[in-house]
């Protein structure tokens, strides 16, 4: 065999080591020519993605029960204060607070619209007749209902400002480990009227196997107020789905609180228009009240001839008009 020259095995060292980088080359390159690199990392992130997609689907999940619960919740309380929207005098009689019968009230309103038309018809004679019969009628029906409207929005403020307080002794007995009927028993204990009464009242139910749902709900037919149907919520949630109790009843009592504030500033911003609206409103009846005193014979000719009844009843109208006019200005929606 012929022996290679020098120059034969350069040229072929030079070659092995050609193919060799070639080929080491190839192998380097190929997974990124061949798209093997970008399947990897795609099959990478999709499972990482799904791996962090897992927990935030639990978390959507259960968020959207939730939600679905409370809005099943509101459903159901919206349909059963439908079903019993008819509201008794009975009724009207327990959000004012009195303990009284229908028909000691209608005696009562009977005794009053007598008494009125009396009044009017023997303080000013030579009056016509139907002055008396509008008397009769403003004093029999009138003057006893707004006494009793009266009587529940002042009761239903007394509610509202002490209800805030009333959840934070919830709050603290429950952090502190009592249970929620344990709770419910101190407020109805040490609470201020009209709070007493009505946890009593849901306290004394309960005792008797009544749930509570049920008790809240006809504690919201006795006041009907935004913060009463919240906190009817928040324990029907709570005993249908569980969670923490004290910190959903922590949060509604901040929120009361606001709503608080909110009015007393509104009330503050409203009150010097209230208080021109009242100024306008009273000037024509106490203006009419001191010329009758000083010279009746002056004034009773609006009561006595027809020109002057007429005129009355022009200006009743255009009086009650400019009245509700100004309350629909005070008045502030929030």
């Amino acid at each position: 065999m012929a022996e290679l020259s020098p120059e034969m095995l350069q040229l072929l060292l030079g070659g092995i080591i050609a193919v060799s980088a070639a080929a080491g080359i190839f192998l380097f390159v190929n997974p990124y020519l061949s798209g093997e690199v970008q399947r990897d990392k795609r099959l990478q992130g999709v499972t990482e993605t799904r791996a962090k997609r897992g927990p935030a689907r639990a978390r959507d999940e259960e968020l959207h029960n939730r939600r679905k619960q409370v809005a099943d919740t509101l459903k159901e309380l919206e349909d059963r204060q439908k079903a019993r929207e008819k509201i008794t005098l009975r009724l009207r009689l327990q959000r004012a607070g009195l303990e009284v019968t229908p028909n000691a009230f209608w005696i009562a309103s009977a005794v009053a619209g007598v008494m009125a038309g009396a009044c009017t018809f023997y303080s000013t004679p030579g009056m016509s007749p139907l002055i008396s019969l509008a008397a009769v009628f403003v004093g029999g029906l009138g003057f006893p209902r707004w006494v009793l409207s009266f009587l529940t929005k002042r009761r239903q403020a007394k509610f509202t400002n002490e209800f805030a307080n009333a959840i934070d002794v919830i709050v603290r007995g429950v952090k502190s480990g009592l249970p929620l009927n344990e709770c419910l028993g101190i407020i109805a204990r040490e609470s201020p009227s009209p709070i007493k009464e009505e946890f009593t009242e849901i306290v004394e139910q309960s005792r008797v196997g009544v749930p509570l749902s049920e008790c809240f709900e006809r504690t919201m037919q006795r006041l009907p107020l935004p913060e009463m149907k919240f906190f009817a919520i928040v324990i029907g949630i709570q005993q249908q789905a569980g969670g923490n109790l004290s910190e959903a009843l922590g949060n509604l009592s901040g929120v009361l609180r606001d709503r608080k504030k909110l009015t007393m500033k509104v009330g503050a911003l409203s009150a010097e228009a209230k208080a021109s609206a009242m100024v306008l409103g009273s000037l024509p009846f106490i203006v009419m009240s001191m010329v009758y005193i000083t010279t009746p014979n002056y004034i009773l000719l609006l009561f006595t001839t027809r020109v002057g009844q007429f005129m009355l009843m022009a200006a009743a109208f255009w009086m009650t008009m400019g009245i509700l006019v100004m309350r629909k200005m005070i008045n502030f929606k929030y």
